[in-house]
């Protein structure tokens, strides 16, 4: 839950791309990480159904397949899965939030509907969670409602977290665009 949800959106809610842009000085780095926050491959992997699809659709591969029953016998698997984990939830937040500068901003109403669906999705698969354990495993059903309820509503509390943070990027994106246009009509 931490790895997954609450650490990539405090990671996204930091900007730390704009964030190295103003402590970098002008120069070659600075230009390259600009270059590769522009390029096509940053916005093919920002593009939010996809990201959404690699978050949501990890952690439904995970629970309802054998997977999860292998990650406890194999180290470099459970590594795998959590380094995973940890890059899709930052991937979809990234792709959700758009608070740094990049080559194509999605509309609100794209990252908007995904962030409901994958909400949606992720909700429908903590109750099956809640229903019957993942494949493969033998957990207790007081062991596996807490883990689903943690799940669901963990996961309202971080989605929550996401709409706040782009209701904010509306908000002041709005202002800016209000303040241009007073200064370009008072001019």
């Amino acid at each position: 839950m931490v790895l997954g949800m609450a650490a990539p959106l405090l990671f996204v809610a930091a900007r730390p791309l704009t964030l190295a842009l103003r402590a970098l000085a002008p120069g070659r780095v600075r230009r390259r990480i600009v270059a590769l926050a522009h390029s096509g491959a940053v916005a093919a992997l920002l593009f939010p159904p996809l990201a959404a699809a690699l978050d949501v659709g990890g952690l439904w591969l995970l629970y309802r397949t054998e997977l999860f029953a292998a990650t406890a016998h194999r180290p470099l698997l459970h590594g795998l899965v959590l380094a995973h984990m940890t890059l899709a939830g930052l991937l979809f937040a990234l792709a959700v939030c758009q608070l740094d500068p990049v080559r194509r901003r999605r509309g609100l109403a794209v990252r908007g509907t995904v962030l409901l669906a994958a909400g949606a999705a992720h909700g429908v698969l903590a109750r099956t969670l809640y229903a019957g354990p993942p494949p493969g495993t033998g957990f207790v059903a007081a062991d596996l409602r807490a883990g689903a309820q943690w799940m669901y509503y963990g996961g309202d509390v971080a989605e929550a977290g996401l709409a706040v943070l782009l209701g904010v990027g509306w908000y002041t994106g709005a202002g800016r665009a209000r303040a241009r246009r007073g200064r370009r009509d008072s001019s």
